[in-house]
């Protein structure tokens, strides 16, 4: 087993525990380290056999820098303390009710496009070692980046095309809509990014470390999972902003200062992605668990213990 799962493990006992280590690994200034520096890290804590606290930096370089499961440097941008320098200004734009309908699909384009190759670099490998990316996966990446564009522009598209003119519903699709829509869409997007996963299987451990073998099981549990975090996260970053700005327009003092509040709705985006990151992050360990009843029956007889583990990815 990789160390940085072998870290996961012990550092990913219970929520509070995850939300702490994520805190820390979200600090983006781990970005400046290079990539010489990453990988003495991670071979640092490769040839220790207990850590000290002396090691918490190289602990922290190397879970927010390598992938866990081919032990490969991350690409820059798609490393997690990238994720929200990155992401909070693609969804502050996205979540704005544009003049017209082409900037609605140029910034979803952009969100979707990040998103889809976040989940793609930080997707679990096991089963994939070596091999490049089949002509099926870039076709289904396309397919979903283009789907998930058109579907995040729906509201502008319905208000713009339809020409609605009627307040309940403009209030519908610029506030109500898009909550629903956000999370659905980050769901989508995980669910078809790492559909491999669900396919194939992926790689399962005993509570030894040992490999076992690969498990189709336990991937459809991880993508599953992942997919659910980022529709919380992507969920409440659309409903807490767009909730705050209606309650905000009833105000006396917000109707005589109207201007006051799309900066506050922008502000209140940023926050609540902040704070969303890392809790959604949290919620799931990335070194996941499965009951071995669940798994394939030709794993049985090779696994120890009555659990079996595994790369979530993220």
């Amino acid at each position: 087993m990789d160390p940085n799962l072998q870290l996961w493990k012990s550092h990913g006992q219970s929520f509070l525990s995850r939300l702490k280590t994520w805190f820390n690994l979200l600090d983006p200034s781990l970005l400046l380290s290079s990539d010489a520096e990453i990988l003495k890290a991670h071979a640092l804590l490769g040839s220790r056999e207990k850590l000290n606290k002396k090691d918490e930096a190289a602990v922290s370089l190397s879970l927010s820098s390598l992938h866990a499961d081919s032990g490969a440097v991350l690409p820059l941008i798609f490393r997690p303390p990238a994720f929200f320098p990155i992401s909070a200004p693609l969804v502050v734009a996205s979540l704005l009710f544009h003049s017209g309908v082409k900037p609605a699909l140029f910034w979803q384009f952009l969100l979707q496009g990040y998103n889809a190759g976040f989940n793609y670099m930080n997707r679990n490998t096991s089963a994939e070692q070596g091999k490049k990316a089949s002509l099926k996966h870039l076709l289904l990446i396309a397919g979903t980046v283009s789907y998930t564009t058109f579907a995040g522009a729906l509201p502008q598209i319905i208000v713009n095309r339809l020409r609605v003119r009627s307040p309940p519903l403009q209030t519908f699709c610029r506030s109500i809509l898009p909550i629903p829509l956000s999370a659905a869409l980050a769901f989508f997007n995980v669910l078809t990014i790492r559909n491999e996963e669900t396919e194939t299987g992926i790689q399962v451990f005993d509570r030894n470390g040992n490999a076992v073998g690969v498990s189709r099981a336990a991937g459809e549990k991880a993508v599953w999972e992942t997919a659910q975090s980022r529709a919380v996260l992507f969920g409440t970053t659309a409903a807490v902003p767009n909730l705050l700005s209606l309650l905000l327009q009833r105000t006396r003092f917000f109707q005589r200062n109207s201007l006051l509040v799309a900066p506050c709705r922008h502000i209140s985006v940023v926050l609540t992605l902040c704070l969303m990151v890392p809790v959604s992050f949290s919620l799931f360990s990335p070194v996941g668990t499965i009951k071995r009843e669940k798994v394939e029956k030709e794993l049985l007889p090779g696994a120890v213990g009555e659990e079996l583990i595994y790369h979530r990815g993220l």
